[in-house]
């Protein structure tokens, strides 16, 4: 698990073009949005396209969205219980 997060951290940095944060600087219970790393929602559709492409992962529905992209803990679970890459 713990590769994954600090890979996942790593590709939200660099993707994103988060230059003025480091992946270490990204705590793993750090809210995505509000009061976190206040991505934008255009971030949050580059990502949904990250997971589908890296992991094989789909996340096809608003409410599963809203469940799996709170912080990195969320997302790297729902990563490792539905990859199939």
């Amino acid at each position: 698990m713990r590769e994954l997060l600090d890979a996942l951290k790593k590709k939200i940095v660099s993707e994103l073009g988060l230059t003025d944060m480091r992946p270490e600087d990204i705590r793993d219970d750090e809210a995505f949005f509000q009061n976190g790393l206040e991505l934008a929602s255009i971030d949050l559709l580059f990502l949904v396209a990250v997971l589908d492409n890296d992991y094989g992962v789909l996340i096809d529905s608003k409410e599963l969205g809203e469940k799996v992209f709170q912080n990195l803990t969320t997302l790297a679970e729902y990563i490792m219980q539905n990859r199939i890459r």
